[in-house]
């Protein structure tokens, strides 16, 4: 359902990407969001997805819970220097490749 948001609505689907859903209890889901106006837009097509939701688990009983949570569900940009960085602390050997090749990471 969500690759079919992705290409029917693609302004939807990327502001409902950070959703995460946790089973809080036997019938129950929260749904995490990080914004106010991301759950807006989940709300067009929430229906839709937790009755193809419901219907593949066959459990029609499930209530849903919605809290926001910001601090985890922040998208970090990942550059090439970060990458980078983050391979360097794997493996200091990069570091000084880096120091000798002079790479471009911009």
């Amino acid at each position: 359902m969500l690759k079919q948001l992705q290409r029917k609505d693609p302004f939807v689907f990327n502001a409902i990407k950070t959703f995460k859903l946790l089973k809080s209890g036997e019938n129950q889901i929260t749904v995490l969001f990080p914004s106010d106006s991301a759950k807006v837009e989940f709300d067009k097509v929430s229906r839709e997805f937790f009755n193809h939701f419901k219907t593949k688990v066959h459990n029609f009983s499930i209530e849903i819970l919605y809290k926001r949570d910001t601090e985890n569900l922040k998208i970090e940009v990942m550059t090439k220097r970060k990458i980078f960085e983050k391979f360097a602390e794997k493996n200091p050997l990069l570091k000084d490749l880096d120091d000798l090749m002079r790479f471009d990471l911009t």
